[in-house]
């Protein structure tokens, strides 16, 4: 399996809280699918440079996933259909 970079921004409006879960339901998605987290770094709520999906703002969260290379179609799916998630970037991890 490849490593992969997650990049996701949760909705402002959510609390710590919510946000926690949105994060444990995405790991949650990504062991469903054979895969794993390797890392998980909480950035917190930062500005984004410029309005996403109405929104100045937004919980920041990067992980370091495992996960089989014919379930990552299904995993972006995933990620589209949870409301709470305005943004993904998903980008392979380049290991030296």
């Amino acid at each position: 399996m490849k490593k992969y970079d997650l990049f996701t921004i949760i909705k402002p409006n959510l609390d710590n809280e919510e946000a926690d879960k949105v994060v444990a339901r995405v790991e949650e998605i990504v062991k469903t699918l054979g895969g794993s987290v390797l890392e998980c770094d909480k950035m917190g709520r930062k500005k984004l440079a410029y309005e996403v999906q109405g929104f100045l703002d937004g919980f920041m969260v990067n992980q370091v996933v495992n996960v089989p290379a014919d379930k990552i179609a299904e995993l972006k799916r995933q990620l589209k259909l949870n409301d709470s998630i305005i943004r993904v970037m998903f980008t392979t991890k380049e290991c030296a």
